[in-house]
């Protein structure tokens, strides 16, 4: 028996949206950033004082067990196996990554990018072009005097130099750029996350 014979509606939004959407990871993702849009509107994002203890103790040290957590923070493994999960599907826990030196890497240059734009209108289209530069590691859209702040790791100059010659002002919409090189990093940390 063929699922559209059991389910004849559901079978129809489903090719509907299949249809549009390049696979079905997006139209999941789809469905969760909508849910969780939802639940932001209405005001029902309900964390509690474990939900940030959690959120805490993972941005501190992902690679912590749960067990070891849970000894932490008073309650079962299972409880904070539970939590997360539904920190995952919330979207608010986007995953873990691993905390590289990579200055021992050989990345010896952090510069960050003032981008001026032609026109505002252009910048979507200028965020796909950059997103194609795997040195730029973060972008942000600002206000004041750049319309986008990137910052970019290379391992030398002339590997910045590269970037900013032959690709960033390449890009159609760039009017203009100005890079400050970052001579030392004095501290990165992570936002406190609080239950207020």
């Amino acid at each position: 028996m063929q699922y559209y014979n059991i389910f004849p509606f559901h079978y129809k939004i489903f090719k509907y949206y299949f249809k549009y959407l390049e696979n079905i990871h997006i139209f999941v993702e789809y469905v969760r950033k909508f849910k969780i849009e939802e639940l932001k509107m209405a005001g029902k994002l309900n964390l509690d004082k474990l939900d940030h203890e959690i959120i805490y103790e993972m941005m501190e040290t992902a690679e912590i067990s749960y067990a070891d957590l849970g000894k932490k923070l008073f309650v079962s493994g299972g409880t904070i196996h539970v939590r997360i999960k539904k920190l995952q599907e919330m979207g608010i826990v986007k995953g873990t990554r691993l905390n590289v030196d990579l200055k021992a890497l050989g990345y010896d240059v952090i510069a960050f990018i003032g981008i001026y734009l032609e026109k505002s209108s252009l910048y979507d289209d200028v965020v796909k072009e950059l997103k194609n530069i795997p040195e730029i590691v973060r972008l942000n859209y600002t206000t004041g005097n750049y319309s986008m702040f990137a910052e970019i790791i290379c391992k030398d100059i002339t590997q910045l130099r590269s970037v900013l010659h032959d690709e960033l002002q390449k890009i159609k919409g760039i009017e203009r750029t100005e890079t400050f090189i970052s001579l030392e990093e004095s501290f990165s940390r992570n936002v406190v996350v609080t239950n207020n």
